[in-house]
């Protein structure tokens, strides 16, 4: 059953919709409207192809009507979530954690896109162009770039942009 299909991809929807998000409540509001989405307008999709693409897809577009609808009320993003914990290694690796979330939310969102999709989820390329729905030659040169920010924003934490 299609439901129960979905529901197995519960855990890849919401890393990716974090990923796009930074912010653990907007991501769950993400996947809510991607699932009332899928399950609405299952009989798009088409049996013998993907359904994590196809759902990856519904969150990418959900995300993005939900930026340019933020942009037309001029609401903020909400805050990105800091925390400092000191005195054991699980400080370190949650600040280190911290710093990639914040360098990631710093790339374009065309970058942010493919590093959701390719560094987080693990997508292959070719799946992560179809959900983007652009070339593989795109993809892989929108990922390098992104890359090159992201070294360039971890090296120097002073940066606003990559």
């Amino acid at each position: 059953m299609l439901a129960d299909d979905i529901a197995a991809l519960l855990p890849r929807m919401r890393r990716f919709a974090r990923a796009l998000t930074f912010h653990r409540e907007d991501a769950d509001d993400l996947v809510q409207i991607a699932m009332e989405r899928a399950l609405g307008r299952s009989e798009q999709w088409e049996p013998g192809t993907r359904l994590d693409s196809w759902l990856f897809r519904i969150i990418k577009n959900a995300w993005i009507d939900e930026v340019r609808s933020r942009t037309r009320r001029a609401e903020l993003f909400a805050p990105e979530e800091e925390g400092e914990h000191v005195g054991d290694d699980t400080a370190q690796a949650h600040q280190q954690r911290l710093a990639l979330q914040k360098a990631i939310s710093l790339l374009s969102e065309e970058h942010r896109l493919v590093v959701g999709l390719v560094l987080v989820d693990g997508l292959p390329y070719k799946e992560a162009a179809d959900v983007l729905e652009i070339p593989v030659g795109t993809l892989t040169s929108r990922l390098a770039r992104a890359r090159d920010a992201l070294q360039q924003l971890l090296a120097d934490p002073t940066r606003r942009t990559p």
